[in-house]
């Protein structure tokens, strides 16, 4: 093996040597328990506010807005399922999203339909963005939610939440956004961008598994998700993971600081992959070439399997995607892919490559060399590719 290159960080980063130092002391002699009255547990509630001062800072909120949960996926459910049941009780149960968001939202509206809520489910344009437009066009008076994700986890783009936030403040139904891939990659702030309800996961940005928020701006009652316990102010039972919560606003920090600096690093590496890789007879860019996340580079093959591609570029030495990593164990083509308008055929020879700090311009360099060259094997031995060839099969992409 040449080189060793990690490009799927949208799956999941390491924890960083600063979140780690900042963890360490509440994994040791800080084992207080947060909910009790003598000092090692005073001492720990003090850490876990401090901890959420933090992350309210981070995205323009108070610390009474932000509820620490185990992860975005349950942040996702409790924002959804709470707005579905306050809704429910004033006779409006209908909820929008969009047809391309992360599993955890949209098997959580799913779920609802199965309840008696109607959902509208959004297209997406060939660019992977979402109108305003189609959002406000949808809402109706029994409307209760609506729920956009703030960047796609598989093909990257950004979409305009402030907008839409807007017009659902002004149809006064609550926005949720699942800012999983966002925090720490684009500034985020709730007032301005009203914001409702926004999801966030630790693992995204060098924090560790387990560790999530969900923000709900004051005002917003939801019930509860877990029951049992006191814990954050009553409305999420469960003694505080306190070592995670500080590591995940330590995460937060650093990430939110250095976002400028991020992406002057990777958007040159990005757009060096993209326009390389498209060179590639028959390959497409998957997403808006500009509004994406700096990191984020999702590209389809025609003729290739995506699975036999992830696993040559592993033998390799490259760690890559072809979608998000919940569902990683399904041969289904991508449901983003699809409703973006890419064909089955296309949408299975799908890549991603996802970048950050760790990567390097030698990173890109050697991705650029290997995967080429893997695309050709994998060409020589598809039928599918012979038959595109032969056949001069246009996709309409």
């Amino acid at each position: 093996m040449k080189h060793f290159v990690y490009a799927d960080n949208s799956a999941t980063t390491p924890i960083s040597d600063e979140v780690l130092t900042a963890m360490l002391p509440y994994l040791k002699e800080g084992y207080g328990n947060a909910s009790s009255i003598y000092s090692k547990g005073r001492e720990a509630k003090q850490a876990l506010e401090a901890a959420r001062q933090t992350a309210a800072d981070c995205l323009g909120a108070q610390p009474g807005e932000i509820y620490f949960t185990s992860g975005g996926s349950e942040a996702d459910n409790w924002a959804i399922k709470g707005a579905a049941a306050a809704g429910a009780k004033k006779g409006r149960r209908h909820i929008i999203t969009t047809a391309f968001e992360h599993h955890a939202v949209l098997h959580t509206v799913q779920a609802l339909e199965k309840q008696g809520f109607e959902v509208t489910y959004l297209p997406v344009g060939r660019n992977g963005i979402v109108d305003p437009e189609d959002v406000k066009k949808a809402i109706r008076d029994d409307t209760c939610l609506v729920s956009v994700m703030y960047a796609n986890n598989e093909i990257g783009t950004i979409q305009p939440i402030a907008q839409i936030g807007a017009i659902c403040r002004e149809r006064h139904v609550w926005f949720h956004t699942d800012a999983v891939q966002a925090v720490g990659n684009v500034p985020i702030d709730v007032v301005k961008e009203n914001i409702d309800m926004l999801s966030l996961s630790g693992h995204k940005i060098h924090a560790q598994k387990g560790i999530g928020v969900l923000y709900l701006r004051r005002g917003i009652v939801l019930e509860n998700l877990i029951h049992g316990g006191a814990q954050e102010r009553s409305r999420r039972a469960g003694t505080e993971n306190v070592a995670a919560i500080v590591g995940l606003a330590k995460a937060m920090e650093l990430a939110c600081s250095s976002i400028e600096e991020k992406q002057k690093k990777l958007i040159p590496l990005r757009d060096k992959l993209i326009t390389e890789l498209c060179k590639i007879e028959r390959s497409h860019l998957n997403g808006d070439p500009t509004r994406r996340l700096a990191g984020n580079v999702n590209i389809s093959f025609e003729g290739v399997e995506g699975e036999s591609l992830l696993l040559m570029l592993d033998m390799n030495g490259i760690c890559a995607s072809s979608g998000s990593a919940c569902t990683s164990g399904s041969l289904d083509p991508s449901h983003v892919l699809l409703a973006i308008g890419l064909p089955h055929e296309v949408a299975h020879g799908s890549l991603r490559l996802s970048l950050d700090w760790c990567n390097s311009q030698e990173d890109v360099d050697y991705i650029l060399e290997v995967l080429p060259q893997i695309i050709q094997r994998l060409r020589a031995m598809s039928p599918l590719w012979e038959r595109i060839k032969k056949e001069n099969i246009d996709y309409g992409i």
